[in-house]
């Protein structure tokens, strides 16, 4: 089974709209993709027209109460599941700090899912903390969408060190460019002469277009209702790119 996982601490970088293309791409390969979607925002989770329950209570689910199972929904598209996200899972990265048991409890919550899926996708929250921390643990890879600017690089920036600093690994770190506008001249520098610290990065580019924002129109992937587009092609690169990574 492999993790993969989708993080910025920047917000409106394409970190959600990439998680749930790339999902829908793996599932339209006919991998059996589950999506987590742990913001609290639930963005994934409304994009894909699925609500969590009442009162998922992360709490339960950390206690063993709840059997993490039980959270899973099947999407309107076959090899697609996701567990979706609601305000209660704001409350998740306390938990996890009151932990005693040492061991990753994300990594814990997903073993069971290698016997139904080949693939977990983490939409993850845009911050340090012991969950992001345990994300970071558990994802084979952690892609990073950044738009070409400077503040955009520093997140990535900020990442790697704190990579570093946790003795994790800073080359399972692979960012891509998102929201590319050519009519940018910083744009297009960035895109052809890439920061060194980004010599780990995809080739493909995102580039930015109104499309993007009808995924809320129709609360759906790109690919489920504009194929054609030069967006949703370029997703259909990254997924190529990113299937490449796998084991």
């Amino acid at each position: 089974m492999n993790k993969l996982a989708f993080f910025n601490l920047k917000g409106g970088v394409g970190k959600t709209t990439s998680a749930v293309n790339i999902a829908w791409h793996a599932a339209q390969d006919g991998i059996p993709t589950l999506l987590w979607d742990l913001d609290p925002q639930g963005a994934a989770s409304w994009l894909l027209h699925r609500k969590a329950k009442s009162k998922s209570e992360p709490k339960k689910v950390l206690a063993g109460k709840t059997a993490i199972g039980e959270l899973v929904k099947a999407t309107d598209y076959p090899n697609l599941d996701i567990i979706p996200a609601d305000f209660s899972f704001r409350e998740f990265d306390v938990l996890l700090s009151d932990i005693t048991d040492k061991q990753n409890a994300v990594d814990k919550l997903l073993a069971p899912f290698s016997e139904r899926y080949a693939l977990i996708i983490l939409d993850c929250p845009p911050s340090f903390s012991t969950l992001s921390e345990q994300i970071f643990d558990t994802a084979d890879v952690l892609y990073m969408p950044l738009i070409p600017t400077h503040l955009s690089l520093r997140t990535f920036e900020q990442t790697r060190d704190f990579f570093k600093q946790h003795k994790l690994k800073p080359k399972r770190l692979r960012p891509f460019f998102n929201m590319v506008d050519r009519r940018r001249s910083l744009h297009r520098v960035m895109i052809s002469h890439p920061p060194k610290m980004l010599k780990n990065g995809l080739q493909s580019t995102i580039p930015y277009a109104a499309v993007v924002e009808r995924m809320g129109d129709f609360q759906a992937p790109l690919g489920s209702f504009a194929e054609n587009t030069p967006v949703a092609q370029a997703y259909a690169n990254l997924w190529q790119e990113i299937k490449a990574d796998f084991p």
